[in-house]
């Protein structure tokens, strides 16, 4: 009788632990910012351009100005301009490809201006966008220019013969648009969309420079240089919250090329179980029932990024903020590969994730916490740390960016969660009886 007892007690703990493997993922709606309809990037490596100017659309939602629909070719085009002038002139030691990272457009935006989609559709028909061809006629010319250079017989018109294959494969850029009845150029629709690409900041969270201080990023698609405001992953994710909770979206550049991103099943996670330890079924279950996740580090994610597993593959759009029954906080991302899986095209992001595959964030500077926008010389103030409510925390206290001689820093710590508090991480889920 001793011996059934421990048996049933045993097969109970078994039965216990079973049922607690086998919750499936619930979700609910804690916070959602409006965003135009999800697209396709189809056969291209324009992620950038298009998370980007969805990015931009919603900034023109929140700015008044209505559902736009942008061009994200007319500013590829330009930007594939200018990746050609810079493979030239650097005698082809320079990234080439179709990848880049948002503050391409936001630079091509502040330079050249932007267009709707149904000014400049950037293709000849209504064909899925296919790049590959374009890139290799493009890298094949600009090889040429190279060698051409190299023996003193590049031509004064080389840029010109670049802009007609450009013109040929995506179309003329026009010089002027018709809005509402409207005449006017791109510039002047940009500034119509109160769109001021001076606003926006770049954020990103590594140990091999210091924080609260710009460096270039070496990821190769960023092939302009572009600087990042280097924050602890504490203060990275708490810019992230702060802006979706007050009414901002948020470019992202991220990996995705881990077992952990399913676009298909709308969801992203991090595990604490590795997906090469998880059998079969393991692995079949891993994106329908709920199971621990990993706590990433700030020295974690270091690691994944000297060791070339998180890359900057792939940008999206961070929309919002949903409850996971078990795990608390996941972030509503838009993706650019069309309306896949049951959540049309969204997915679900772990707060584990997030803070292990992030490679950086784009924000408007209105919706950094103001100790942010003081480490950056965004404005001038102490800086007292703040939590999401924008409040100041008590004993939390950095110097202001303009104060050098102060080397002080605030450890970094668990993210502050006050106006989310009631989507905390959460306890595992208990088993059924």
């Amino acid at each position: 009788m001793k011996k059934l007892c421990v048996f049933l007690i045993a097969f109970a703990g078994f039965y216990a632990l079973q049922a607690q493997k086998q919750e499936p993922y619930e979700f609910k709606e804690f916070k959602k910012l409006s965003c135009t309809p999800v697209k396709s990037q189809d056969q291209t490596g324009t992620c950038w351009a298009f998370s980007s100017a969805s990015f931009l659309e919603s900034e023109a939602l929140r700015l008044g100005k209505g559902q736009q629909n942008l061009s994200e070719m007319f500013v590829v085009r330009n930007i594939y301009h200018q990746k050609c002038e810079n493979y030239v002139r650097r005698q082809g030691h320079a990234q080439f490809g179709q990848g880049g990272l948002a503050h391409d457009l936001l630079n091509a935006v502040k330079q050249y201006g932007i267009v709707p989609e149904d000014a400049y559709p950037g293709r000849k028909d209504d064909k899925p966008f296919n790049h590959n061809r374009l890139e290799k006629n493009l890298k094949s010319l600009c090889d040429n220019f190279v060698k051409q250079g190299q023996d003193g017989t590049l031509k004064e018109n080389w840029l010109t013969q670049i802009d007609s294959v450009l013109d040929l494969e995506l179309g003329v850029v026009p010089k002027q648009i018709k809005v509402n009845g409207l005449t006017m150029d791109p510039k002047a629709f940009r500034d119509f969309l109160s769109i001021n690409p001076d606003n926006y900041v770049h954020l990103t969270s590594f140990t091999h420079h210091p924080f609260y201080s710009n460096f270039i990023l070496e990821v190769p698609d960023n092939f302009s240089n572009g600087s990042f405001f280097n924050l602890p992953i504490s203060d990275l994710m708490r810019c992230l919250n702060f802006a979706i909770q007050n009414g901002y979206s948020v470019e992202w550049d991220a990996d995705v090329s881990n077992p952990g991103f399913s676009a298909q099943n709308g969801l992203a996670l991090e595990p604490n179980a590795s997906w090469k330890d998880k059998n079969r079924d393991q692995q079949a279950s891993t994106f329908k029932f709920w199971e621990p996740e990993r706590n990433i580090t700030q020295e974690y994610r270091q690691q994944l990024f000297d060791r070339q597993t998180t890359t900057d593959d792939h940008l999206m759009h961070i929309i919002g903020i949903v409850d996971e029954k078990h795990s608390g906080v996941y972030y509503v991302v838009k993706n650019s590969w069309g309306e896949i899986s049951d959540y049309k095209g969204f997915v679900n992001v772990s707060e584990a994730y997030m803070r292990a595959n992030t490679i950086s964030f784009t924000i408007h500077k209105d919706a950094l916490p103001t100790d942010i926008r003081r480490r950056m010389s965004l404005e001038p103030g102490d800086v007292m740390i703040e939590d999401n409510k924008g409040n100041p925390l008590p004993n939390k206290r950095r110097p202001n960016a303009n104060n050098p001689s102060d080397p002080k820093q605030l450890p970094v710590g668990k993210i502050e969660k006050t106006n989310i508090d009631k989507i905390a991480p959460k306890q595992a889920p208990k088993s059924k009886n």
